[in-house]
């Protein structure tokens, strides 16, 4: 959910039908490029995102330097505007205009990560690395179950989640093997981020352009085969180097907590909501998410009633429905990541009205072509992040057809796979790890990794070229 989210992990907003759609119409844009002022703005934004990529070394969480840096970057242009002669309407508009965009995915993403912290604290993913760590798998069984559960995990809930979830259980069982710490974390992070791919919830950049109405929500799925592909190809590599030998047993049995399955019930049904007010109602998303919320409102108000009440179902000492309360799951949600993409969208979205994001379409888009952008689009997302990378090829809103849309889609849920800093699910398996699984490490198996890429571009081209013409 890059829930890590990087996180996994930022987002357009409006759907095709309900909300209007994201046109970045060519005479809303000021085009001072050359200005000294608009330099400033584009140096104020690099700064802030070395910031944000030296987060592990300063300790300075992401938001605050791109927060800053979008407050910065729109007083700038206001000056400019008004030096310009812009009306403070047509200003206003234009934030007004990210802010729409960030409003659509910031209640989305709320909704996701308040489900996704109540099954934590019902120790739904506690219960399942106990499961695990129980059946007495050999290291290279690990290796391949952590990496199927992350591929299938992680397009319901996030990568962020996924990756912390399976890396619980590497460390648990791997104890002092650093080589299978290392090529099973790896794994993790490149099946977390596969497996977000394919899904319109399952990443950020999904869930950006679909809510940007680019592509329709049942047409991800034809992205299903590249993103195993992705997934499978430096997994197969990666095995034969995992050892065959059994870790020591461990005894750690964890339950889930009384109403665990049914919040994750309420959560697939609030997923289902949310698909359907779009498909059939013509809502965008987040509505059905908040109905959704409600759902979860409800469902623990009454736990709470029932844990009062119940006496012989809760035996003293047992933490029971009363601890339950479902605000304290919302203030548990990823604030940094929520704000990173307020700073995100509204940074992004200043350079567009300056005019930058229409020259970069020009010179990229027009110039070496649509495929060969979105595919370098990939590559680079692996540096900067996903989220600013997608966000900034919305802005520059390319003609480009379904195919396409699903081309730069699955390039960037999965180029970030090829740096240990380039999602989510990276950065946060480093903080875990205990130095077992580093930078260097992870760029010892990018080689394998750029296959898989490269293996999941033509899987795309081969299966779906036709499909969208």
């Amino acid at each position: 959910m890059n829930i890590g989210c990087r996180t996994r992990s930022a987002s357009a907003a409006a759907l095709a039908i309900s909300f209007p759609q994201i046109t970045w119409a060519a005479d809303d844009l000021l085009r001072v490029t050359t200005h000294p002022v608009a330099w400033v703005c584009v140096v104020i934004f690099v700064i802030a995102y070395i910031a944000v990529m030296a987060e592990e070394k300063i300790h300075l969480r992401k938001s605050k330097p791109v927060i800053l840096a979008a407050g910065l970057i729109w007083a700038l242009i206001a000056w400019l505007a008004k030096e310009q002669g812009v009306a403070h309407s047509d200003l206003s508009q234009a934030v007004m205009h990210d802010l729409e965009e960030y409003a659509a995915m910031f209640l989305f993403l709320l909704v996701a990560m308040t489900y996704i912290n109540a099954m934590e604290e019902r120790h739904v993913f506690a219960s399942l690395r106990s499961w695990l760590v129980q059946k007495g798998f050999n290291f290279r069984q690990l290796f391949w179950v952590t990496g199927v559960l992350a591929f299938f995990i992680s397009p319901i809930a996030d990568n962020l989640t996924t990756a912390l979830l399976m890396g619980a259980v590497i460390m648990a069982v791997g104890q002092k093997d650093v080589r299978f710490i290392s090529l099973a974390m790896v794994n993790v992070v490149v099946a977390s981020n596969a497996g977000g791919a394919f899904s319109p919830f399952g990443d950020i950049t999904t869930l950006m352009v679909w809510q940007a109405g680019k592509v329709e929500f049942a047409q991800f799925f034809t992205l299903f085969i590249p993103s195993v592909v992705n997934f499978l190809l430096p997994a197969m590599i990666m095995s034969a180097f995992v050892s065959t030998g059994q870790p020591l047993p461990i005894k750690d049995q964890i339950s889930i907590r009384p109403g665990g399955l049914v919040i994750c019930i309420l959560f697939l049904l609030t997923i289902a909501i949310a698909v359907s007010f779009e498909h059939f109602l013509g809502l965008p998303p987040f509505m059905g998410m908040m109905t959704g919320l409600a759902l979860l409102m409800f469902y623990t108000y009454f736990l709470n009633l029932k844990g009062l009440t119940s006496s012989k179902l809760f035996p003293s000492g047992m933490h029971n429905y009363e601890n339950l309360d479902v605000f304290q799951r919302v203030a548990r949600a990823e604030w940094d990541t929520l704000l990173f993409f307020f700073g995100v969208i509204f940074s992004v979205g200043g350079l567009r009205y300056l005019g930058y994001l229409e020259v970069v379409s020009e010179l990229m888009y027009n110039g070496i072509g649509e495929s060969w952008t979105n595919i370098a689009a990939g590559v680079i997302s692996a540096i900067v992040d996903n989220i600013p990378v997608m966000f900034a090829i919305l802005g520059m809103n390319p003609q480009m057809d379904t195919f396409q849309w699903l081309l730069i889609t699955l390039t960037a849920g999965v180029g970030g796979s090829l740096l240990s800093v380039g999602s989510a699910a990276g950065v946060a398996l480093m903080g875990t790890s205990k130095g077992h699984y580093t930078f260097l490490s992870h760029l010892r198996w990018s080689w394998v990794i750029a296959l898989g890429y490269i293996a999941s571009i033509l899987a795309h081209f081969l299966l779906n070229g036709e499909s969208f013409i």
